[in-house]
């Protein structure tokens, strides 16, 4: 199969093109090779004629998003069309990358893929618009993932909120996380295998969740972290309420994969992702045990 890849040195894209150049032919394209907002920019995506376009790239900083909605649109949304309307021409099946933002945070157990986006920030209703666009291809997937850490680290915000962590552990800075904000944390590499497997598998065509087992408040993601790490810089708990925010960000926005589970298809837990993640890094030493770093 031929892949198009948007967005290939992204923290996402990194491990995609790893992940599917082993039994495919990958065409990688950063955001100098193709600029999504420009329908004939994106023209580009029909050169090499690809089976697939998978479609990384996203304007994801959320509190830039409430200041420059234009902007968010114009790459979320817009974009997604461009390369929904460019798939069709070439009767190409489109992969859209999507976001837990979608949700409103409101339901107190994991968000499946049955149901209903409700988003309340800039950036949620443009992923969510972004999602719809993609849908006008009949032959689309919408893979929906969550607090994304890989070891690309992502290119718009420098690097990933495990680095951060350790980065400031390791300079004994002071730590405050919040405590009551709860999500699922998802290693690029299982959701660059998840996505490996939908396409190999030939899933039916719809929307799909594609996040590490479990979830946790940002606050717990915080303290494994340093655990596995070896790093016992103390770390204090917060509530979203005293974060100087702009954003109206969800409270409770995990999410489970019905519909993967249903194909024969289980992601491991985030813990178990997250010491893979510190291993590759380089944070353990070759039994998987911490090391002092």
């Amino acid at each position: 199969m031929r892949i198009a890849i948007i967005g290939s040195t992204g923290q996402l894209g990194t491990d995609l093109m790893r992940t599917l150049r082993e039994k495919h032919e990958v065409i990688g394209l950063t955001h100098q090779n193709v600029e999504v907002t420009d329908y004939n920019d994106c023209q580009v995506l029909k050169k090499d004629h690809p089976d697939l376009i998978i479609n990384t790239a996203a304007f994801h900083k959320t509190d830039q998003c409430e200041d420059e909605p234009l902007k968010a649109f114009a790459v979320n949304a817009v974009g997604a069309k461009n390369v929904t309307t460019i798939s069709k021409e070439i009767q190409a099946t489109t992969i859209y990358i999507s976001t837990d933002y979608v949700f409103d945070g409101k339901k107190s157990t994991p968000y499946t893929e049955t149901d209903t986006p409700t988003p309340i920030n800039t950036y949620g209703i443009s992923k969510l618009a972004g999602e719809f666009y993609t849908e006008q291809n009949l032959r689309h997937y919408v893979i929906r993932v969550a607090s994304l850490f890989g070891v690309a680290g992502a290119s718009g915000k420098g690097g990933n909120f495990v680095e951060t962590m350790i980065t400031k552990a390791k300079k004994n800075e002071p730590l405050s996380v919040v405590n009551d904000m709860w999500m699922s944390p998802t290693y690029t590499k299982d959701a660059a295998t998840a996505i490996e497997k939908i396409v190999e598998k030939g899933l039916p065509f719809g929307t799909y969740h594609a996040a590490n087992q479990g979830y946790c408040t940002w606050f717990q993601f915080a303290e494994e972290i340093l655990k596995l790490a070896g790093l016992t810089t103390a770390i204090t708990p917060t509530k979203t309420d005293q974060l100087q925010t702009k954003t109206q960000r969800p409270i409770f926005s995990a999410l489970r994969s019905e519909k993967l589970s249903n194909h024969g298809i289980r992601a491991r837990g985030w813990k178990d992702a997250l010491a893979d993640y510190l291993d590759e890094k380089g944070y353990l030493d070759k039994n998987g045990s911490r090391k002092q770093i």
